[in-house]
């Protein structure tokens, strides 16, 4: 039985993984843990801890860097329970014959819901209200904006956007779409537009575009400035997207209404502590995608994966299958 790693601490193995995946990898191989209960191993304790492993199963945090395939003879994959492996070098991997994989989305009805309840949460300040009740103080009956009729600008098709574009349909909003990737079809009930001319004519700006050097600081000062002085931005994605600096300064200025951000450029993509201060944002630490259901879809997928590779096969969510050569070891 092969050796496995899992580099979840105490605190990530509890929210992100769980016993009854741990059961399903322990009858697969033998479980090497981190040791630390709520930090990810440093790249020397990674490999120090995977010397004699054939596969690691990595959290978000844990970086895959150059150093860990090339000095792990054994390591024949490096899967990542999470979709995002940027912090994975890929190249590396393949350079020494590492498979790599990722799993699959399956927050995405978490994630939508996220953003549907951030959507009314900014456009009836209910962030406000409770809190002044909380201190005591009765809190002005304001007027909100209602969801049916506005129009929803989602930036992205991909699984999250589809899901969350029936959704907003389904409440009565208007909605444009843009994704230079991706042909929407007129079933859908959307417009098609051009980013500049979503930014123009939405009320909810709703980033779900993939982070990559093509889309980092999308939404820079001359996307900010289009928007609506009475618009909301919302940010379930990636930090990457936004350009910080010019967020925080149309929001203490008030050029546009507010924004949710369960995403940023903290540690561990957490909104940035500058603008989660601000009085118009919103900002939760990065759990759009935090619910039971969402956490055992991806960390049961790692055991099917696992078990696959443990035959010395490529599994559904590998991105390097051609490059790993190290899987006929297991094989034999």
């Amino acid at each position: 039985m092969p050796r496995i790693l899992l580099t979840h601490s105490e605190a990530m193995f509890r929210g992100y993984y769980g016993d009854a995946a741990l059961a399903a990898l322990q009858a697969v191989g033998t479980v090497v843990r981190n040791p630390h209960a709520d930090r990810p191993l440093a790249t020397a304790e990674l490999i120090a801890l995977a010397r004699d492993c054939r596969i690691i199963v990595s959290d978000r945090q844990t970086p895959g860097e150059a150093a860990v395939f090339g000095q792990l003879p054994d390591l024949a994959a490096f899967v990542r329970c999470a979709v995002d492996i940027r912090n994975i070098d890929v190249a590396a991997a393949s350079a020494a014959g590492v498979l790599v994989t990722r799993a699959s989305p399956g927050f995405v009805p978490a994630v939508s819901e996220w953003i549907l309840g951030a959507m009314v949460a900014l456009a009836r300040r209910l962030p406000e209200a409770v809190a002044e009740y909380r201190a005591g103080r009765q809190p002005p009956a304001e007027m909100g904006v209602q969801l049916a009729g506005a129009t929803a600008g989602v930036i992205g098709y991909g699984a999250i956007g589809r899901h969350v574009v029936g959704i907003l349909k389904a409440i009565g909003m208007r909605v444009l779409v843009t994704d230079p990737h991706v042909a929407v079809p007129p079933e859908a009930g959307t417009e098609q537009v051009a980013l500049p001319d979503l930014l123009t004519r939405a009320d909810f700006v709703i980033c779900l575009a993939v982070a990559t050097e093509a889309t980092e600081n999308l939404i820079d000062a001359a996307a900010l400035a289009r928007m609506k002085p009475t618009a909301f931005l919302v940010n379930a994605s990636r930090g990457n997207l936004i350009d910080e600096t010019a967020l925080h300064a149309v929001l203490g200025d008030g050029r546009i209404a507010g924004a949710a951000l369960d995403v940023g450029r903290a540690a561990d993509q957490m909104p940035s502590p500058a603008l989660a201060r601000l009085p118009n944002v919103i900002a939760t630490p990065h759990i759009g995608g935090l619910t039971p259901e969402a956490v055992q879809h991806q960390a049961m997928e790692t055991t099917r994966q696992v078990a696959a590779i443990a035959q010395g096969e490529a599994p559904p969510g590998a991105v390097n299958a051609e490059a790993a050569h190290r899987l006929q070891r297991l094989r034999q």
